[in-house]
């Protein structure tokens, strides 16, 4: 089974009994980002969505990569093992950039191995944004995603922008959409080859599963 086959898998496998439990327990979710600002300001926001005493998530900026980050991610959760708060999800978030294709391959293989989610981006974090306005399967540099961005959002876009999550919420669904469309027109290639595309939206749709609570 090719490997963004099984990442799709295991977000699809859902823990039922955590589902059924959800109302009464408080889960805790780790999600450690190479970026220090963009993807913990996105991430964080969810946190504000959510009902009390439904979701916890502790939200890591650490400039790290690829490899450094699955590597902290495995750190932080064996740590939380070591508490009475243990994670119940932990997820990885890094783009490929111009790290080498055999880092970022060995970077998702890792995270799966250790039963992490896996969020990544081929090539840069900003092609989730784009997604939510357009189809998109031609690759681009990061200067082109800042171009396009400040073009769609009528606006200039702004890397660290605290408040790009509620600026793209209504067209989360597109989004979700154009990305399952890349990886499938991709289907059967690694994953550093796969420019563009991205997985982002495997743990967006897990974090909204908690939304519906």
């Amino acid at each position: 089974m090719m490997l963004s086959k099984k990442l799709q898998n295991i977000s699809k496998r859902k823990d039922l009994s955590r589902a059924e439990n959800s109302r009464n327990k408080l889960n805790y979710y780790l999600i450690v980002c190479e970026g220090k600002k963009t993807e913990p300001n996105y991430f964080k926001a969810f946190q504000k969505q959510l009902p009390r005493g439904i979701l916890n998530i502790d939200v890591l900026g650490t400039g790290a990569e690829t490899l450094k980050i699955v590597n902290i991610a495995e750190n932080k959760n064996n740590e939380s093992k070591r508490t009475n708060r243990p994670y119940d999800k932990v997820w990885a978030v890094f783009d490929r950039d111009s790290f080498p294709p055999c880092d970022f391959n060995k970077a998702i293989k890792k995270a799966v191995s250790k039963g992490f989610g896996c969020a990544w981006s081929n090539e840069a974090f900003e092609l989730w944004f784009i997604l939510h306005f357009e189809y998109c399967n031609t690759g681009m540099s990061r200067k082109d995603y800042k171009a396009k961005l400040t073009k769609l959002l009528g606006k200039e876009y702004k890397k660290n922008d605290p408040n790009i999550y509620e600026s793209l919420k209504e067209h989360q669904g597109t989004a979700i959409s154009n990305s399952e469309k890349l990886l499938k027109r991709h289907k059967g290639t690694a994953p550093s080859s796969l420019n563009p595309a991205t997985t982002v939206h495997l743990l967006v749709k897990e974090l909204n599963e908690y939304l519906k609570e």
